[in-house]
């Protein structure tokens, strides 16, 4: 078994990307004649790769972050898109392996740059047809963290959107706020609850000491208690 590993392990570096996605349809699709595999490396403002069938060809994109990537990390990563393109099951090992590779503190490091230098970030600023965003903030800041956080960029989103009421980023470093909150009928309980679930990921940032990014850490729940009529707050979130 091990001499098997080694040696798939070896044949691996001599594989060319296109030769790895090849070998892995093939596995998956053992019945269906194998299409022309075409693989490029794109300058994407996050770590995304895709894979689509066009005209009997398969055309992946990757991410230019993992160009240099190790062979068991692109294969990884095949068995992770072309599974999900003809809906396979795969091992779960090749998703662990990818999260690994990319939860390594260098390659944190590359997307964070990459996210600041290629991403855009909308920010609108901090003051709304009702509510001002900075004055919320800041009197969040000295209620709750005795006013040492920084303030981020703080802006409402382009919409009134329901699915993300607010989020921060850490890459532009800002707080953003759906607008749905930004009407005279909402109760400034509701948005003083989202700015302050979102100030807590300023406190308490993402726990990359797994493999899987763990964003709500144990830390981050416990804080979350100390906010005053929680239940009332999540409770007037279900009415929007």
């Amino acid at each position: 078994m091990q001499a098997a590993l080694a040696f798939h392990q070896t044949a691996l570096l001599f594989e060319t990307p296109e030769e790895i996605y090849l070998r892995v349809f093939r596995e998956l699709r053992p019945r269906t004649p194998p299409p022309q595999v075409q693989v490029e490396y794109r300058r994407y403002a996050n770590a995304d790769s895709s894979v689509r069938l066009e005209d009997g060809r398969l055309l992946v994109r990757i991410t230019d972050l993992l160009a240099g990537a190790p062979a068991p990390v692109v294969e990884a990563l095949a068995y992770i898109l072309l599974g999900k393109l003809y809906r396979k099951a795969v091992a779960r090992i090749y998703a662990h392996r990818y999260r690994l590779y990319l939860n390594r503190q260098d390659m944190r490091r590359k997307m964070q740059v990459v996210r600041q230098i290629r991403g855009r970030k909308f920010v609108s600023g901090p003051a709304g047809e009702h509510f001002n965003l900075e004055e919320i903030f800041e009197d969040l800041n000295q209620r709750y963290f005795h006013g040492l956080l920084g303030r981020p960029q703080l802006g409402w989103s382009r919409t009134a959107a329901r699915g993300m009421l607010g989020h921060f980023d850490p890459s532009h470093n800002a707080i953003i706020i759906s607008r749905i909150f930004d009407r005279p009928a909402t109760p400034r309980l509701a948005l003083e609850y989202v700015m302050f679930h979102e100030m807590l990921h300023l406190r308490y940032p993402v726990d990359h000491s797994r493999a899987r990014r763990c964003v709500h850490t144990r830390e981050f729940h416990q804080a979350e208690k100390m906010f005053p009529r929680l239940k009332e707050a999540k409770d007037l979130l279900k009415k929007l």
